[in-house]
């Protein structure tokens, strides 16, 4: 089994760094015998945020993220990051949850490949 953890640092939307590394991470949740963990840091955070209001047709990160996780994958936010933001745990999206630099650790001695974005 291939056990892959991304970490994203960027914002959702102003460049594609997340929005690509989300592509990758949900073409990789669908096949057979993957595992995908995504860990969102600085920046980042603001991707695990419920709600998000794009214009039609442009793509939208949360369900990027909610496709992943309805795959097993798994999905944490810096918790350091969230506070610096204001961002509260009941504002993460469906299979988002809080996380912790040791959680990240844990995970990137875990993981086959580690993606940092």
């Amino acid at each position: 089994m291939a056990k892959t953890l991304f970490i994203l640092n960027d914002a959702p939307y102003g460049n594609e760094r997340s929005y690509n590394a989300l592509r990758l991470a949900g073409a990789l949740a669908k096949r057979d015998g993957e595992q995908v963990r995504i860990f969102l840091m600085g920046d980042g955070a603001f991707c695990g945020k419920a709600n998000h209001k794009v214009p039609q047709g442009y793509y939208n990160i949360e369900l990027m993220l909610r496709s992943v996780a309805k795959r097993n994958g798994e999905i944490a936010v810096c918790g350091t990051c969230m506070d610096a933001r204001g961002i509260a745990e009941a504002e993460l999206t469906e299979g988002a949850r809080r996380g912790t630099l040791e959680q990240v650790t844990d995970w990137t001695v875990w993981a086959d490949k580690v993606l940092v974005v």
